[in-house]
């Protein structure tokens, strides 16, 4: 008879396990997909915004004549980054499109070094304090905003997973409380299948043509 209340106490204890890692891991999978969202509306935003400016849709678009360009690397870099990433500051003086405006202490964050009196494409994006110094800039042109393009789109695909996670508790991470077959069912029973498709999707296309554009 003990033996019996012993195993039925212990299946008890078991249940009530299962049932506080199932939640733990729900909750998981929601914090995940809010974790994927942020980061897809976040990374598309930020390749709108600067897709734009480097297109020339947004702000003061002008001309950059090199005085000098340097290469400087943050103090933190290690030396594999300072071998791949060379950040290359450009200064000189910007004049506006049309003679609308002057700044003779414009500055640049570029790929390559370019000789003096190279005159580089740019766009103002942020004026100077009064016609003071201190606007800032990024250079311009249509191979870069394209590239720019395909991180907003690549936001898309974080966006959709987001929304998938977030709909269904599935964690795409380590042990799942929902499977991901049941999640997809559940997910089929409203609109959140055709928006996580949708999105991801777009996402996925957008960014693969936006980036073979940037090339042409």
């Amino acid at each position: 008879m003990a033996r019996t209340q012993g195993t039925g106490s212990g299946t008890g204890v078991d249940r009530s396990l299962a049932g506080l890692l199932g939640r733990a891991f729900g909750r998981l999978g929601r914090a995940g997909g809010l974790v994927f969202l942020i980061a897809g509306l976040g990374l598309s935003g930020f390749g709108a915004y600067e897709g734009a400016y480097a297109a020339g849709w947004a702000g003061t678009h002008g001309t950059l004549t090199v005085q000098q360009c340097e290469v400087s690397y943050p103090n933190n870099a290690s030396r594999s980054s300072r071998k791949n990433r060379r950040p290359v500051r450009c200064e000189g003086t910007f004049v506006a499109e049309g003679g609308k405006g002057t700044d003779a202490n414009a500055a640049v964050q570029v790929r390559q070094r370019y000789a003096q009196g190279t005159e580089l494409s740019v766009q103002q994006t942020e004026p100077a304090p009064e016609g003071g110094a201190g606007a800032d800039y990024v250079q311009a042109g249509m191979d870069r905003a394209w590239r720019w393009f395909a991180a907003f789109f690549g936001g898309w695909v974080f966006t959709g997973l987001g929304v998938f996670c977030l709909a269904t508790g599935f964690a795409p991470f380590g042990q799942s409380r929902v499977s991901f077959d049941a999640a997809w069912e559940a997910a089929g029973r409203g609109v959140t299948r055709s928006l996580v498709i949708g999105a991801i999707g777009v996402g996925i296309v957008g960014a693969a043509v936006s980036f073979l554009i940037s090339y042409f």
